[in-house]
């Protein structure tokens, strides 16, 4: 028994939801967003109310339900509101910076590291020690801002590199502390 994947999902105004055998468009005022669900799954729409169902018992499809679920509930939320997921730049010389769409960051690195944004991702810069990923789809996004995240990861010794706002670093003493 599922209890993520026997909630229903309430459509909200503003959002059009078309579902076409195993493939579901969702439409809203951020933009459509398009996936073809698993076989063993059903998806109905009544009244403004999506359902998902599974075919049977097996454990692969209990899986399936609640994921299926979560992820046409994650459709509906991006193109009604946008995902964001924030980044923190730390260290001395590393900063980032817009040029038209890509993002140029200077990492320590003996050259810049840019990046161009997959379709339907936009990078802000707020300031030369933040970034912030947005768009509608919230594993787009995700994969979007680990990717940047990857240029110079976090390390433990002075806390150098790119990081996720809420992450915290946990610092390890280093030689000096040994004694």
């Amino acid at each position: 028994m599922s209890r993520i994947g026997n909630k229903p999902i309430n459509v909200p105004d503003g959002v059009e939801v078309k579902i076409d055998g195993h493939h579901i468009t969702v439409k809203g005022p951020k933009g459509t967003l398009e996936r073809e669900i698993h076989k063993n799954v059903n998806v109905s729409l009544d009244n403004k109310v999506i359902t998902v169902t599974r075919i049977n018992d097996e454990p692969v499809n209990r899986g399936l339900h609640g994921l299926t679920r979560t992820l046409i509930s994650n459709m509906i939320e991006g193109v009604l509101n946008e995902y964001k997921r924030e980044l923190e730049i730390n260290g001395v010389g590393y900063r980032a910076q817009k040029k038209g769409n890509k993002l140029v960051m200077n990492l320590g690195y003996s050259h810049p590291v840019e990046m161009d944004p997959p379709e339907g991702i936009t990078f802000d810069v707020p300031d030369a020690n933040h970034i912030t990923v947005r768009g509608i789809d919230k594993e787009l996004v995700g994969q979007t801002a680990a990717v940047v995240r990857t240029k110079r990861p976090p390390e433990v010794y002075r806390g150098k590199g790119i990081k996720y706002a809420e992450e915290h670093i946990r610092r390890k003493e280093g030689k000096a502390g040994k004694k």
